[in-house]
């Protein structure tokens, strides 16, 4: 919840902000952390509908990825850790992203520090960037590790965004079959079909399957709509619980082509994660567990659990992967054994996430070469079964009265 709040700093001057918290005692907890002498705090209503906030103002990939850069060369030219936040919220456009930072910068004046206070934020900056930055104010280089963590959310975009579009054709095909047919069986149809019945020849046994379909569509579409929508909200509110998650998890990694994409996805997800951590110096436990919390996928977060496990009790990393043979491929568990033997595992791990994005590249070059085809040719047999099924019965007619 959002709070309006006004206060008095040590210095006498009267302050007034915004503060995000869960109620309104942790709001004034917050501001008095800070040192701030509360007069007032409410919770803000009305004007700021739910959209506003969750979809028009939402922070993306990108916006995070400039601001890392920007705090990298702050931090580069000895600006203070305050000041530049302090800059940053004054130029940033993103009126979500400017209020988190102005937040940050208000718990920085308080004396919280710079990972404690983005911890308070974790829908713009995940636990992995939290832990990173807080890695990188134990060793004194934070510049560095705002230049990582950029450099890293760059290729998790690229990727990510990659695979997101190579979807987005074939979605966009089914999208349009199902319109053009539903035009078919509502509009066009129905016309052809009154020639067809009024005619005294027999109907062939597949035009009459057609015309009971457009039938269904024509007298009962709003009642076949009402069916589908309330389908999609019964299977949006599967896809929230643990259950359907799992299941849907599973279907991606199982289906044909995609699955192999996915897999290949989250291989360099969990490789690009654990090099970029392992060599800012987070330690191998920490850095499995912060990986499992944003893999992005239930399957490979409960074998991190299990590898983060089999570590914890001894075992080689390349061994306790090893154990998950059905997902992890054997080339990765020899690779990262390699790199136990040599001492360079963060080294051999950047290595594997660049073979598995150039291994994403080629699935997806590889999937929309497949799928573009076979969506035409179905697109095209469909409506021409359609066609021939209603045009047949009229051609013969045409050519009984000739």
């Amino acid at each position: 919840m959002l709070f309006k709040y006004k206060a008095i700093d040590d210095k006498g001057s009267n302050k007034e902000g915004e503060i995000d918290a869960p109620s309104r005692d942790i709001a004034i907890s917050g501001l008095q952390r800070r040192g701030l002498v509360v007069i007032f705090v409410k919770e803000e209503k009305g004007d700021k509908s739910i959209f506003q906030f969750s979809f028009f103002e939402r922070v993306k990939t990108k916006d995070v990825v400039v601001l890392s850069r920007q705090i990298a060369s702050l931090f580069e030219a000895q600006v203070s850790a305050l000041k530049a936040f302090t800059m940053l919220s004054a130029n940033t456009e993103n009126k979500l992203l400017k209020r988190k930072l102005v937040q940050v910068s208000d718990d920085l004046q308080a004396g919280v520090s710079i990972s404690g206070a983005l911890s308070r934020h974790p829908d713009v900056f995940s636990d992995f960037y939290v832990n990173m930055v807080k890695v990188g104010e134990e060793t004194g280089k934070l510049n560095q590790t705002f230049l990582h963590l950029a450099d890293y959310l760059d290729r998790q975009y690229s990727l990510t965004s990659k695979t997101k579009n190579a979807l987005i054709y074939p979605a966009f095909v089914i999208i349009t079959f199902f319109i053009v047919m539903t035009l078919m069986f509502t509009v066009v149809i129905p016309k052809l079909a009154s020639i067809i019945e009024d005619s005294s020849q027999e109907i062939p046994f597949f035009t009459k399957i057609v015309i009971t379909v457009s039938d269904l569509f024509v007298h009962y579409g709003f009642f076949i709509l009402i069916f589908f929508v309330l389908l999609g909200i019964w299977a949006w509110r599967l896809s929230t619980t643990t259950k359907g998650k799992t299941y849907l998890d599973n279907l991606k990694l199982s289906t044909p082509a995609v699955g192999d994409l996915y897999k290949k996805l989250y291989l360099s997800r969990i490789t690009d994660n654990l090099s970029t951590m392992l060599e800012s110096g987070v330690p191998i436990i920490r850095a499995i567990d912060i990986t499992a919390q944003v893999v992005g996928s239930l399957a490979y977060k409960d074998i991190l659990g299990e590898v983060a496990d089999g570590v914890k009790s001894g075992l080689s990393l390349s061994v306790a992967f090893s154990k998950h043979n059905e997902l992890v491929p054997n080339i990765l568990v020899q690779m990262i054994q390699v790199g136990e033997e040599t001492g360079s595992l963060g080294t051999i791990l950047k290595t594997l996430t660049d073979f598995y994005k150039r291994e994403v590249d080629e699935a997806i070059d590889t999937l929309v070469g497949l799928i573009e085809p076979v969506m035409i040719v179905i697109l095209g047999l469909g409506v021409g079964i359609l066609l021939v099924s209603i045009l047949m019965p009229i051609y013969n007619m045409a050519g009984s009265i000739s």
